[in-house]
Order: structure tokens, then C-alpha cells, then sequence
């Protein structure tokens, strides 16, 4: 059979890294009416990464017909290249997710890109089976998770399937592509309670009927929970005793203020044997506001044998800060006789059962903003009243790396709300049966069909509609049980609750803040939940359809024929399965009716999750191997289905890195490739994506490695040979220096790689050598491993930039050793000399150049910031790069990109050599451990081109040719 004509993508050539990086950095502030925000979920990949990512493996690179073996225009290819670069800059921006002018465009080069492809392979015998020009292939993502890349793959006119092993993140992959579509249009069918913006619309475009039903039916759940719980969360009455010394309670006498947030300290027994009837705080901290003007803090009174608290005004004393702590971890002392209470004590009292939990402020809504009150018996009397009539009892995973409070006796999930938390919880959760039924009877008044279909048999009729609004007020409900958890804390410094997962794990909390469901605050259901989940349902797209099955990666073939993204899980990260437990419970028992195929076990399934658990599988060694193997299995799937015509792409996440040798490794990361190599994928482009923040911002605390880097993976050849090491590391030689030519300047118009990113970005051309081959054999004939491949990689990468030390100046030949044995630090005269005779030069000629101090028997090299600033390149007669570069640096942390651009144009050929050598000293920084130099380097190369820029722009008439702005 005769092979196919398979353009390559764009993604396999380049990409706007800079533009892409910004965008989803830009995004992680982004929150009203982001997807994140419908239900909680872990480590999701940014819209505008997941967006700019399946654009780009689908759309043909300009040049692929001279990866075909034809001629090509390479100034027209490259033209075209720029304009598909500018329309991605547009599309990854946060302002266009639902911009159709610019998606359109971006629809037209992806069914462009097709029609190309297809018009190839039209004479194949196979394309009436795979390139049917006038329908697009669908799209599939087999760890759909949150949701990110599947949604994104729709908003770009694919047909979008998700699949998940986890029950919670098919839920959330449900809501967000697969109901939308449903219905489309609809109007809402629940009675009209006014008072939104959304009920002003009559014509309810996309998914706008369907949001606007699920405030209504939110606001119904509301007013109900009142009538049945309310009485649990009574108001505050200011009297004049309360105010009595306290400005900020004067006009309120008499007022009824409704409570925000009650803040308790969980206690112990005190271990003073003489006050060991006591329960005594374990709180991290009193400070109740730190807010300029408006500080607030809990002062504990102690009278004899027992104590109260007190709210104070004003400036907190230096105590107030750290509560009853001692130390890190549970070290606190008895608030009655100052004893120490050791982790021990704790540990034994709350496993006894006897850990409890003390009422230490209010938080009321003031007219004029938050008032902090002392708290009364009354309010302590009636949270104690709260008895649920149910509470999760499903155990809590024997994992010390993300579970810390089985330990001190919190052993279920149930154990991770207070009484009155569950009977809110449990309540609302009643209440979203009851507004299905409710709902149901709405819509057939309505006229919707009376068929009796579900939404999980794939009913639209009533019961459908009825059931999708369900959905919704669950995910509601899922926001409002991480903040009713005793997890959440009270934020001082911004007058809120913080919710329960503001990390991956589930740790335990001293002082914890109980929301009120029913106020105006962080928290509550109003807000926090319902219009939160409102404002998402608006922004989903309507067409075309998404479809999320309950499936196991490595056994589903829902793949078939499908153009492949997907964010498998981290190694050993995160514990997606267990941490999900603790909404899995509570949705559960609001909509098993619904998807009753899904919602199957008591928790969430975790035998099959691919993920390293040490805890699960009995230790490290054995986590790892079942990571691989399942991981490879799964990766087959892909490998076996995917469809032809397009790359796979597979996101990995930097988390775990560890230095060896002077190298960064990771095990996850070394496993994680050893997985997709051994599943018989070729790698054939490796893309840093930096989703955190923004790298050319100065001041960046560390040099993280990047959030995520993008395998872009094609099926390797079945007749693919074997080759020596000699052979691999000879092609290693001929191919990486080109390649990180490129990366370090800048190639087919896009930005130089950053330096941070760099090890991981030439992993690309290098495994993409090693991967093409079915194995690559060492001296005893067998299969080199991934971490031996990768070790001759970096080690390639290093002679790269080594050997461009014999073209460098004496001087900077002198330093670049220096500052690799002594960094900053000062060194003997006798070892400077030896050195600057075996370079070439001498001290003195070192001193000269301005590069070094050379006194009292002791040579040390000068840092940047001691560099003159009347500095004049121009009348410098000997000019080290060395200097060039370090001067550079001083003029960019001081004056920004423009000073940095004036000083770059006096600096002439040693351009190029500066930017190299910031490269080299990178990198030994990063291996050093010595992040601030490090930073300094990789922000200059970061922001190169856009000095570059501005160098153009003097360059054109802005400032005379002579002038040092710099200075």
C-alpha cells in the first residue's frame, strides 16, 4: 500500500513560545467566568496553552511541502508563518476565548490545513475512510481532568471527546462541553426571581436559558435552606457594652449584623497536670485584620484556672502573630501556664478523641465594612446544636505526603467539617434533588417533552433539562464544600475565608473559619457558589457536540481515528483519586440518580490510577514500575488510534527535580518519557510552556523549570533499526548544535528560548534522535535507558556552550574559570595569576579591563551592580565580553529594556558573544544552586528581543545616534 502525504504542523517546526507563555501566565489572575472556577480541580493546563497547543498540531506549517520533498518559497513560507503567528497571538489572548471573529479565523486555517491534507492523499485507497475533506476529524483527550484541552478543541470547531477514570472530573468534563450543546437556546423554565442582569435577556443565546435556570432554581435552594437551617446561624446585636471603647461599634449600637465567618481554634487538654481539666488553643495565630487603619486581633484573657477571648482594635503586638505557636508543625504552649504542648501530646489527644474546638471571634458585615467581635456562649451554645444526620465515612488515604490529619484523629472525610458544616452541606444537598423535581415539573409546564429520558440516555426533554440543572447546582455545591471545611482559614490581610485546597493536599488547620451560607461573604452560597458556576455556564460553547465517557485510559478505545491532547497525571504529584474523595462524597449524594453508572463506589476508583503512590503499591520502587507500565499501556492506545495525519500532543508537568551530578533530573520525568518511548511513539519536538507567571518580570523569586512542557509525538516507524551509542552520540554532535543555535538566537521568527528552559526545550531535537530508533544499544548490546539518554544530551549541550570559551577574550576566559571555582567570593593572588598566565593574560590586564578587584594579596570579580555607572563603551579601550555583559545587566536591572537597548548599540560584534555567554553562565549558576545570579542572566536573555526592539527603534531617529541614555 502506498505510504501517505502527511504535511507537518506547525507545531513541529515553532512556535510563539513568548506570546503563549504571556497569555497563560496572564490567565492564572483571570477568575469571573473562567472554567477553573465551575468546580475545583488540580494542576489545569491554561486555556490559552491548551488552545494555542491543538491549533497548532493541526494547522501545516507553511514549509511542509519541502518536508515532502518539494521546492518551497522559504521568504513566502516564512511571510506565512508570521501572519499564522500574529493570528495565535490573537487567539491565546484571555479577551478572545469567546471572540468569534478571531475563533473563526482560526477555524478556517485549521479546515484550510485539512482540505490540504486530504486533497494529498485523495488518490490513497484509504481516504474515503480518513480524509474526507468536509468533516473535520474529532478530537480526543483520555485524561480529560479539568477540562481545559477537550473545551478548548470544541471552541475551535472539533467535535470533542473526553474521557477520565475519575468520577469527578467526568462530571466537570460533562458540565463544560458535553450539556451545553444539549441545549443550546433554551429558555429558562423556572419562576423568574429578578434581580440579575440575565433575566433582562429574552433571547437567550448559547448556554445563557440553561445559567439563567440554574440561578433561579441556586436562589430557590437558598431561600429553603433558610427556612429549615437558618436558626443555625443567628445574627449579632451591637449593645452598648460591646461598644464601649470601640469606635468602630459606636454607630452600630443596636444594629443586627449578620455574621460572615465564625473563627474557632481547635484545643487540646492542657498538659500542666494542674490545669489538665482545661481546653486549652492551638491557634497559629490572633491577628484578626492587618489591613492599614483597620487591625483587629484576639487577645486570651487568663483568669486562674480559665481564660476568654477578647477582640482588640489596633495595632497587634508582636505575639499576637503567632498565637499559642512555638515552632513549626504542632509546637505550641498552654495560653493558662505557658508549658509547652509537644506534636506527641497532640497527636495522642486527638487520636483519644479528646481534641476540640473553641469559638475565638465573629466576623460581622458592618455598614461600613468587616467589624471583628468577641465571642459570645450564645453563638458557641448554638453551632454545638448543629446534629447532621449524615456524614461521609469514607477513610482518608494512609498518605503522609498529602493527608495530614489522620494523625491527630481526623480519620474520615466526614471528620473534615464541623457539625453544623455537615447539616449545610447535607441540606443543600437534599435541596438539589428537590429543585430537579422541582425543575422537571417547571419545564413540562414549560412544554419541554414529558419522555421521561435522562440526560445520562441522552434525553433533551424535560427530565433531561431538569437533570443538567442538577449538574450545575451540584458543581455548586462542590465550590461551597471547600469553603465549609474546616480547612478553610481566615485571610487577614484581605477580611475573607480562604478555602480548603489553597494547595494539593489536605493538611490540618489550627484555626479554622466557618463561613455562613446565608452572608454576604466569602463562602456563602449566593455568590461564592451559584454565580460563580452562572457566569462559567454563560462562556461554554453550544456547538459542536462534546461527548465524556466513565473510561480507564488504558484499556478505552474511544481514541479511534481522533486527534489526540492530553494532560496525563504527574508521576507522583498529585493524588487526584484521593484528594477527589473529598468532593466525590458530597456529589454523589446529590445526583447518583443522574449518572448512576458513574457514581457506582462509595469513593472515587483508585486501583487503576496512574499515578506513582508509594503508600498504594507498597513503595517507591514498585509505584514507579507500575507508573511505567501502566503509562506505557496507555500510551499505546494512543500510539495504535490516533490519527495519522496529526501529531500527538502530551503535556508533563516539572515538579519533582532533583540535581545528580550537576544535572537536573527528575524520576518522574525520566519515567514519564521512558513510558511514551516504550509505547512506541516517536518524540519529535519538545515545548517549554510557562504558565505561572510572566519571565521577563523582574524580580522572579526562583528559576523554576517551566510549568509544563509539550511532547509532540508521531508513531515510530514499524521498521524502525537499532543503533549504536557511538552512532547516537555522533548523531547528538551533528544535530544539537544547529538546534541550539536556534533556541539561543532566535529561528523562523520566533523568540530565542529561555535559558530556565533550555535544558528542557533541546531535549527535543536530542530525544527525537533517540526515539526515531526502535533501540539505541550500549557496548554490551543492550537498550540504553531514557536517563543514560538524556545524561548524553545534557552532557552535549554543555560541550556546546564550552566550546565557544576559545572564541571569547582573554579576559572573559579568565572569569568564566574564576567565577566557576570562586563565583563571587574572594580567592588568593598567587591562584589568580597562575590562571591569568595559563589564559593568556594578567591580573593586572584583568584589573584593567574593570572586571576584577585585585588588593592586599586578594582578587575577587566585581558584580554587576559594582560596575561604574559613568561607564562609556565607546572610550573603553579594553572591553572584555565579560564586561559587555555585566554592564548590560546593570543597565537593564536599573533602566529597563530602553537603557538596555541604548547601551546594546555601542557594543557592536560582542553582541552575539554576550548573549552566548549569559547562556553558559546560566547554566552553571543553575547547576551551582546559586538562583539570584542565575535569574539576572536568564532575564536578560529572556527580554533580548525586545531590547532588540527598542535598539530599532533608536536606530531609526528616536535619540541622536550618539547619545548613552544609559548613563
Amino acid at each position: 500500500m502506498s505510504e501517505f502525504k502527511i504535511p507537518k504542523k506547525l507545531i513541529e517546526v515553532a512556535l510563539p513560545l513568548d506570546v503563549i507563555n504571556e497569555a497563560s501566565a496572564r490567565e492564572k489572575s483571570i477568575r469571573h467566568g473562567h472554567p477553573s472556577t465551575l468546580h475545583l480541580w488540580w494542576a489545569r493546563r491554561p486555556l490559552a496553552a491548551a488552545r494555542a497547543v491543538i491549533f497548532a498540531q493541526m494547522v501545516n506549517d507553511p514549509g511542509y511541502e519541502r518536508h515532502l520533498g518539494r521546492g518551497v518559497n522559504k521568504v513566502a513560507a516564512e511571510a506565512e508563518r508570521r501572519r499564522l503567528f500574529a493570528l495565535m497571538g490573537e487567539l491565546v489572548k484571555w479577551e478572545n476565548t469567546t471572540n468569534e471573529d478571531v475563533l473563526e479565523r482560526a477555524r478556517a486555517e485549521i479546515r484550510k490545513s485539512w482540505r490540504e491534507t486530504c486533497e494529498l492523499n485523495k488518490h490513497h485507497p484509504r481516504a474515503a475512510e480518513l480524509f474526507n475533506p468536509a468533516v473535520l476529524p474529532a478530537f480526543h483527550d483520555p485524561f480529560a481532568g479539568g477540562g481545559a484541552i477537550p473545551l478548548e478543541a470544541q471552541r475551535l470547531g472539533l467535535e470533542s471527546y473526553a474521557s477520565d477514570l475519575n468520577p469527578v472530573a467526568v462530571t466537570i468534563n460533562k458540565a463544560m462541553i458535553e450539556i451545553p450543546p444539549k441545549f443550546a437556546g433554551c429558555q429558562p423554565v423556572g419562576p423568574d426571581t429578578g434581580g440579575h442582569q440575565l433575566a433582562l435577556n429574552r433571547t437567550w443565546p448559547g448556554a445563557t436559558g440553561l445559567a439563567e435556570d440554574v440561578r433561579r432554581y441556586g436562589h430557590w435552594m437558598r431561600e429553603e435552606a433558610v427556612k429549615r437551617i437558618g436558626h443555625l446561624y443567628p445574627k449579632v446585636t451591637i449593645t452598648a457594652d460591646m461598644a464601649a471603647g470601640r469606635d468602630d461599634l459606636k454607630g452600630l449600637v443596636g444594629e443586627s449584623l449578620t455574621v460572615i465567618a465564625w473563627l474557632w481554634a481547635r484545643t487540646v487538654k492542657s498538659p500542666n497536670p494542674a490545669f489538665s481539666h482545661v481546653d486549652v488553643p492551638l491557634a497559629s495565630t490572633f491577628v484578626l485584620s492587618s489591613k492599614a487603619g483597620k487591625e483587629a486581633w484576639v487577645e486570651p484573657v487568663v483568669a486562674g484556672d480559665s481564660y476568654r477571648f477578647e477582640v482588640r482594635v489596633g495595632e497587634p503586638p508582636d505575639g499576637a502573630k503567632t498565637g499559642t505557636k512555638l515552632a513549626r508543625g504542632a509546637n505550641f504552649r498552654c495560653v493558662i501556664s505557658n508549658s509547652a504542648i509537644e506534636p506527641g501530646y497532640i497527636k495522642g489527644e486527638g487520636v483519644n478523641g479528646r481534641m476540640g474546638a473553641r469559638l475565638m471571634a465573629i466576623v460581622a458585615e458592618g455598614s461600613k465594612g468587616r467589624v471583628y467581635l468577641t465571642p459570645s456562649s450564645e453563638h458557641e451554645a448554638i453551632a454545638r446544636q448543629a446534629l447532621p444526620d449524615w456524614k461521609p465515612e469514607t477513610n482518608l488515604p494512609d498518605d503522609p505526603r498529602s493527608f495530614w490529619t489522620l494523625a491527630y484523629g481526623l480519620k474520615t472525610y466526614g471528620d473534615l467539617f464541623t457539625p453544623r458544616q455537615l447539616v449545610a452541606l447535607t441540606t443543600f444537598s437534599d435541596l438539589v434533588g428537590e429543585a430537579i423535581a422541582l425543575a422537571e415539573r417547571d419545564a413540562i409546564a414549560f412544554g419541554l417533552p414529558d419522555d421521561g429520558v435522562g440526560l445520562d440516555a441522552g434525553g433533551t426533554g424535560a427530565k433531561a433539562y431538569a437533570e443538567a440543572v442538577g449538574v450545575y447546582l451540584a458543581c455548586c455545591l462542590g465550590r461551597a464544600s471547600d469553603y465549609w471545611g474546616s480547612g478553610a482559614t481566615w485571610e487577614a490581610s484581605g477580611g475573607f475565608v480562604a478555602h480548603v485546597f489553597t494547595k494539593q493536599a489536605l493538611p490540618i488547620v489550627w484555626d479554622f473559619a466557618e463561613s455562613n451560607p446565608f452572608s454576604g461573604g466569602s463562602g456563602n452560597w449566593a455568590q461564592t457558589s451559584v454565580d460563580w458556576v452562572v457566569r462559567v455556564i454563560t462562556q461554554l460553547r453550544t456547538a459542536p457536540k462534546g461527548l465524556c465517557f466513565h473510561l480507564d485510559a488504558a484499556k478505552q478505545d474511544a481514541t479511534a481515528g481522533k486527534v489526540v491532547s492530553t494532560d496525563p497525571p504527574y508521576y507522583d504529584n498529585i493524588g487526584y483519586a484521593d484528594l477527589s474523595d473529598y468532593f466525590y462524597v458530597w456529589m454523589r449524594q446529590s445526583i447518583r440518580g443522574i449518572y448512576p453508572n458513574i457514581f457506582t463506589t462509595l469513593a472515587v476508583p483508585k486501583a487503576e490510577e496512574l499515578v506513582a503512590t508509594p503508600y498504594r503499591h507498597g513503595g517507591k520502587e514498585a509505584a514507579e514500575v507500575f507508573f511505567l507500565n501502566g503509562m506505557s499501556v496507555a500510551m499505546a492506545r494512543l500510539a495504535e488510534q490516533a490519527h495519522l495525519a496529526f501529531p500527538v500532543t502530551i503535556y508533563y508537568a516539572f515538579k519533582q527535580s532533583e540535581t545528580r551530578e550537576g544535572a537536573t533530573s527528575s524520576t518522574g520525568w525520566e519515567t514519564f518519557l521512558q513510558a511514551v518511548i516504550k509505547a512506541g511513539f516517536s518524540l519529535v519536538g519538545t515545548w517549554p510552556m510557562r504558565t505561572e507567571r510572566s519571565v521577563r518580570s523582574i524580580g522572579i523569586g526562583t528559576n523554576a523549570l517551566a510549568s509544563s512542557i509539550v511532547l509532540v509525538c508521531q508513531k515510530r516507524a514499524v521498521n524502525a533499526g537499532t543503533i549504536s551509542r557511538r552512532d547516537f552520540i555522533r548523531e547528538l554532535r551533528s544535530v544539537l548544535p544547529e538546534a541550539l543555535y536556534d533556541m539561543t538566537f532566535g529561528a523562523k521568527d520566533t523568540a530565542p528560548i529561555a535559558p530556565v528552559d533550555l535544558a528542557q526545550a533541546a531535549i527535543g531535537p536530542g530525544m527525537a534522535i533517540f526515539s526515531r530508533y526502535a533501540a539505541v544499544l550500549d557496548g554490551a548490546g543492550q537498550p540504553m535507558t531514557v536517563k543514560t539518554a538524556l545524561g548524553l544530551i545534557n552532557r552535549e549541550i554543555d560541550a556546546y556552550f564550552n566550546q565557544g570559551e576559545g572564541d571569547m577574550d582573554v579576559d572573559t576566559r579568565f572569569c568564566l574559570d574564576w567565577f566557576a571555582q570562586y563565583g563571587w567570593k574572594v580567592g588568593e593572588f598567587g591562584t589568580a595569576d597562575t590562571l591569568a598566565r595559563a589564559k593568556g593574560t594578567s591580573v593586572e590586564g584583568v584589573r584593567e579591563a574593570g572586571v576584577i578587584e585585585a588588593s592586599a594579596g586578594k582578587v575577587r570579580l566585581l558584580k554587576p551592580a559594582e560596575y561604574p555607572s559613568d561607564w562609556d563603551p565607546t572610550t573603553d579601550e579594553r572591553l572584555p565580553v565579560w564586561e559587555g555583559l555585566h554592564q548590560l545587566i546593570r543597565v537593564f536591572q536599573a533602566a529597563g529594556e530602553q537603557g538596555a537597548a541604548s547601551l546594546l548599540r555601542h557594543l557592536g560584534t560582542r553582541q552575539a558573544a554576550i548573549r552566548q555567554l549569559a547562556y553558559r553562565l546560566y547554566t552553571d549558576c543553575e547547576r551551582k544552586g546559586w538562583a539570584d545570579d542565575a535569574r539576572a542572566y536568564n532575564e536578560l536573555v529572556v527580554s533580548w528581543e525586545h531590547i532588540e526592539r527598542a535598539l530599532e527603534r533608536l536606530r531609526e531617529g528616536e535619540e541622536s545616534p550618539g547619545q548613552l541614555s544609559f548613563l
